[in-house]
């Protein structure tokens, strides 16, 4: 078996109608959790910390930078806030 990146390997999948059409869906989610992630690691926080800090518990906390979560509106609120951060949801057209 030959090892490629996953680089690679997401050019292969990509080139799959259906799976590109499952990935545009779940976009939303997934810019969540890099967003998430990215301001997390800019306060210099561990997902324990950051749950501390929420009043939640570190699964969750893992739960939505893995986007397997449907979060609240509330539950990303006070995310947010135990960040620092603005919470901003927008709708492009």
């Amino acid at each position: 078996m030959k090892n490629i990146t996953f680089a690679q390997y997401e050019k292969q999948l990509m080139k799959d109608k259906a799976f590109r059409e499952v990935a545009a869906k779940l976009e939303p989610e997934f810019q969540l959790a890099r967003s998430l992630i990215a301001a997390r690691i800019k306060k210099n926080l561990t997902q324990a910390q950051l749950a501390r800090k929420a009043k939640t518990d570190q699964a969750s906390i893992s739960r939505l930078e893995g986007a397997s979560a449907r979060p609240s509106f509330a539950f990303l609120s006070k995310v947010a806030d135990a960040l620092g951060a603005k919470l901003t949801v927008r709708f492009d057209l």
